[in-house]
Parts: C-alpha cells; sequence; structure tokens
C-alpha cells in the first residue's frame, strides 16, 4: 500500500527500542510486584492516558505470565492517574497449556505516603503465533481517505485547553468526515476514523495495541461536546500480531444517555487484518 511505504520510509524506532518501550518499562521488585515511573509525555488534558497505562499494566502481566501476548484485556479505571513514580502488583488467577489468565493493579501513592489504586485489570494471555489461519468474517476495514488527505494535530488548532503532551507521541492523521468539531462543526455522527502511529516509527506490535485502542480523539468531541472523557471500563481483544506500517483506526458511538458513552474501536493493519477490538464505557464530558 502507498501509505504503509510513505510511513515506512520515516521509520526511526523498533520494537523494543523505542519512546514507548522505555516509557512502559517496569521494574521487578519482588515477585509480582513491580516499579513504574508514569511519564509526563503521555498526558492529556489532566491525567495519563488510558491506553499508555493499560499497555504498561500489560507489560508487567506479560513478564508474570507463562504467556507473553495478551488476548483479552478488560480494565476498570478507578481514579485519574498522574506522571511520577507507580507500583504495579500483579496476581497469576490460572495457567493452562494455551492460554493463562492474570489480574495486575497500578497505585500511586498520596502525600502522606499512602497509596491510592488507579486502575485494576484482569487479563488472558496466549501466544499469538499459534493461532490457526482459519477466518470468518463479515468485518470490512473502514473506508479513509489516503493519509495525504487526511488532517493531523498540525492542520488545526487546539480544541480544548489543558496538556496536550501525548499529541507529540503519536503519528495520527483524522478523516476529515470525521474532524468536524476542530473547526467548531461537529458531525453529530460520534465517529473518529484516521490512520495511526507512533510518531518516533516503530511498528505496532500486541502491546502497542492496547494505547493504540485509546489514543484516538474521543467521539464525544464529534457529538459537539469538548473537554475530558475518562475512561471508566476498557475491554480490549487482541486478533493477531499487526503486520508493519500504519494502523487504521475505527471508533463509533452509537448511544449517549445519562451522562455516559460507550466507544467501539476496530484497529486494522497494513495487511487489511482486523489486529484489535475494543468497547469502553466512558464518562461524557460536561461541554
Amino acid at each position: 500500500m502507498a501509505q504503509a511505504a510513505q510511513m515506512a520510509q520515516t521509520a526511526q524506532a523498533t520494537i523494543g527500542d523505542s519512546e514507548f518501550d522505555r516509557d512502559t518499562a517496569v521494574t521487578l521488585r519482588e515477585e509480582g510486584v513491580y516499579d513504574a515511573e508514569l511519564s509526563a509525555g503521555w498526558t492529556i488534558i489532566h491525567a495519563v492516558n488510558g491506553g499508555y497505562l493499560l499497555a504498561m499494566l500489560g507489560r508487567a502481566l506479560g513478564q508474570s505470565l507463562p504467556h507473553s501476548d495478551p488476548f483479552s484485556v478488560s480494565a476498570h479505571y478507578l481514579t485519574a492517574s498522574v506522571p511520577g513514580p507507580a507500583v504495579i502488583r500483579t496476581q497469576v488467577v490460572r495457567t493452562g497449556r494455551t492460554l493463562s489468565t492474570g489480574q495486575a493493579s497500578l497505585f500511586q501513592y498520596a502525600e502522606d505516603g499512602t497509596e491510592t489504586e488507579r486502575i485494576r485489570v484482569l487479563a488472558t494471555y496466549g501466544d499469538l503465533e499459534a493461532l490457526t489461519d482459519d477466518i470468518r468474517t463479515s468485518a470490512q476495514p473502514p473506508a479513509i481517505p489516503p493519509l495525504e488527505q487526511c488532517l493531523g494535530a498540525g492542520d488545526g488548532p487546539a480544541p480544548i485547553p489543558g496538556s496536550s503532551a501525548i499529541t507529540g507521541r503519536l503519528s495520527v492523521k483524522l478523516d476529515p468526515a470525521t474532524v468536524g468539531w476542530a473547526i467548531g462543526a461537529p458531525s453529530g455522527k460520534g465517529e473518529m476514523r484516521g490512520w495511526f502511529g507512533l510518531a518516533d516509527g516503530r511498528d505496532a506490535d500486541p502491546l502497542s495495541l492496547l494505547l493504540t485502542v485509546d489514543a484516538m480523539p474521543p467521539t464525544s468531541f464529534e457529538l459537539g461536546l469538548k473537554g475530558w472523557t475518562p475512561t471508566i471500563e476498557l475491554t480490549t481483544h487482541i486478533r493477531c500480531r499487526p503486520a508493519p506500517g500504519p494502523l487504521r483506526v475505527s471508533i463509533t458511538t452509537r448511544n449517549l444517555a445519562g451522562g455516559f458513552l460507550e466507544e467501539d474501536a476496530d484497529v486494522w493493519d497494513s495487511a487489511d487484518r482486523l489486529v484489535a477490538q475494543s468497547r469502553q464505557l466512558a464518562r461524557a464530558p460536561r461541554g
């Protein structure tokens, strides 16, 4: 694909040696306990991005379990995380021949030294290389204009106040049909589509897909709302190891009611394969 070739030419970082890998690194303190540092580089508005946090906990679980690839990861976000030190505690729930299940929680410290739990995860891991080639699907890649016809963060004014540090670590080009919010003319459709990659050129892997599903602008912007859209719960399914090259992400919201909305995300790789799916429940912004 022409878009894949265009982005591949700018590739610099590699899997295992990139800003994403360094900023999601965890250090084993003792069995089941890891020290971490939440980077300010992945903040948006008031808090650390939820997908970045999910990837960090996913890394800790991958080191704790006998299987290294996330298959299904469900996270509940309890309190907003902030840049700084954190501790992750993991527990092996079950191990089997092809799948293993574990849970993990991330804690940060209050000024008085007490711990506050930020996020709790229950996940099943396996081996993506061992999956069969049998595919029976009606899913189709999203229709997104070519990369050069899509719009990035530098193509318009910042729509919301607060930190947007995460945008400097991402390469996101949005379908023009889903960026009416940036010029004060949201479509009202609750859709967000675009090309996605990491700014340093690192290719996607199963761990970075946990970031991808929660790193696009929220669909609430196209519903005419502005402001923080905090995630309450996020479940992600990793379906296969992505091919090198840019990803295509499609996110839709069908129902905003009672101050909450759902976001359903599909992630496609450069080989036209559905590599990740997610659903999250989020609190609608008040704007």
